[in-house]
């Protein structure tokens, strides 16, 4: 086996994992992706493994969607996906990789301190507004938004069921918005989706753990395991 097939098939049983449990480990699949495929175009062979996953996601979670709560979050994540876009065109690749791994530590910092806010805080209505609009940037840059609105939706008090099916529809919906500038870009080509593609085996088996285990995992038994990988992900990319 290929270390570039390895990667991808990584990658993929990463994300299949994280869409379908509790989520939190986006940090971590565009860091793997950049081992073989380095630069911003590493974001062009994520998408449609994201886009297979999210697919597979809200056709498995289709109850309990807070659309209320998307409605509040998603026009000002949109608004951050036209800023990070303009923020990536000026990017080549040795500035990606550390762009990349700035945010990185930067999620991890806001973690931290989203951790330690009075919960009362997230369910404020600006809080919405400037989730939406940092996520949105962070998501076109980097793809790692996922912690930061797995944090929020966590802190809106919403059933396992809610919480899953409303994140789910949120990133499908954030990843529809990202494809025009990607394909505008040159990010998405015909290339990077078959590149994308391999991946598929490893996204099924991610997807299917993840949502056998769903009902036994919490947050928090992951969490330091999922920051302390991260970290070293960042300093990996800022290393070179």
């Amino acid at each position: 086996m290929s270390i570039e097939l390895l990667v991808l098939l990584s990658a993929g049983l990463i994300t299949g994992f994280s869409k379908f449990s509790v989520g939190g480990m986006g940090l971590l699949i565009l860091p793997v992706i950049m081992i073989v495929f380095p630069g911003p175009q590493a974001l062009g062979i994520i998408i449609p493994m994201y886009l297979i996953t999210d697919l597979l996601a809200i056709s498995s979670y289709r109850k309990n969607i807070n659309w209320r709560l998307l409605a509040k979050l998603l026009p000002l994540c949109f608004a951050g996906i036209l800023i990070g876009s303009w923020f990536l065109s000026h990017l080549d690749a040795k500035q990606f990789s550390w762009m990349l791994a700035t945010i990185i530590l930067g999620m991890l910092v806001l973690g931290f301190v989203l951790d330690r806010l009075d919960s009362n805080v997230l369910r404020h209505p600006m809080s919405a507004m400037l989730i939406g609009f940092l996520g949105g940037v962070v998501s076109m840059i980097s793809n790692a938004a996922g912690p930061l609105f797995s944090i929020y939706f966590l802190e809106q008090k919403l059933t396992k069921q809610a919480y899953v099916s409303t994140r789910s529809w949120a990133f499908m919906l954030i990843n529809i918005c990202k494809i025009p500038i990607l394909l505008s870009m040159g990010l998405l080509t015909y290339e990077t989706a078959l590149i994308s593609l391999q991946a598929v085996p490893g996204l099924v088996i991610g997807a299917f753990l993840g949502y056998w285990l769903l009902g036994k995992l919490q947050l928090t038994q992951f969490k330091w395991l999922i920051r302390i990988m991260a970290s070293i992900a960042a300093l990996k990319l800022m290393i070179g």
